[in-house]
């Protein structure tokens, strides 16, 4: 597969933010670009994105591995100093926000599964982790780490959800420039969204939702729960109704169970 570096100059072209992304650090390799941008004092402006062709420590969520292959994906990191008021509906509105990006270049099947999951076709092409550093029990700092898969094509290993990429639902290798450009945009319109109308980016989400209104199981650490994804709370949270009860989660793998127990 012939590996194509990022173009710096053609993604500045489409770029069309105030803030997110104006300062653009590009690294060929970091353990993790989330833990640079939390952790480095040399990088401090609000709407700073870091870009790495490859992580050698990416994670996910629950601190899984985030496998992805160099020169062919989307892996970078947003950094937020503002306006940090729920961290959840950042989450989501992030899922928005790439969900729109490649809904605007490619007419796919694209849902978003609770509460960091980008899909196509039902199979992951994306996740986001959400981390943070407070003082005096403030938060002082929000990094948005994202991985799109973009242009691989192939992926071995276990996963919990079948992976897959826009260039293999597609058929067509895509512009990872054009991608990010569009992303951030996006990304940018959602934040100013949440301070002016967050009940948008909440109906976004819920519009994409893989499960709303299905069977579900809940699996936190070892204890499941099911019931019906009701709905999200005006926080972002999942509430999970079992007969006549409604019950707010906050974390949990969420996944379809047509013949949950009674």
């Amino acid at each position: 597969m012939e590996l194509t570096a990022f173009n710096i100059e053609e993604f500045d072209l489409k770029l069309d933010t105030e803030i997110i992304g104006r300062n653009f650090i590009y690294i060929d390799e970091v353990e993790s670009t989330n833990s640079l941008l939390l952790n480095s004092n040399e990088y401090k402006d609000h709407g700073t994105v870091l870009f790495a062709e490859q992580q050698t420590k990416g994670r996910g969520r629950l601190n899984r591995d985030w496998r992805s292959a160099r020169e062919l994906n989307l892996t970078f990191s947003i950094l937020l100093k503002d306006n940090l008021n729920n961290l959840n509906l950042i989450n989501l509105g992030a899922a928005v926000a790439i969900a729109q990006s490649i809904n605007n270049f490619y007419q796919l099947d694209v849902t978003l599964k609770w509460p960091n999951d980008v899909l196509i076709n039902d199979k992951k092409t994306a996740g986001i982790l959400l981390e943070s550093s407070s003082k005096s029990n403030k938060i002082e700092k929000v990094v948005v780490g994202i991985g799109v898969n973009v242009n691989q094509t192939a992926f071995n290993g276990e996963y919990r959800i079948k992976p897959t990429s826009i260039k293999r639902e597609c058929k067509e290798t895509v512009s990872r420039e054009r991608l990010l450009s569009e992303l951030l945009n996006n990304f940018e319109e959602m934040i100013n969204d949440l301070e002016s109308n967050k009940e948008k980016v909440l109906e976004e989400w819920k519009s994409r939702s893989k499960h709303l209104g299905e069977k579900i199981k809940i699996e936190e650490g070892s204890q499941n729960k099911f019931g019906v994804f009701y709905d999200i709370d005006e926080e972002g949270y999942l509430l999970l109704k079992n007969n006549d009860n409604i019950e707010r989660i906050t974390f949990g793998d969420v996944s379809l169970t047509p013949n949950q127990p009674k």
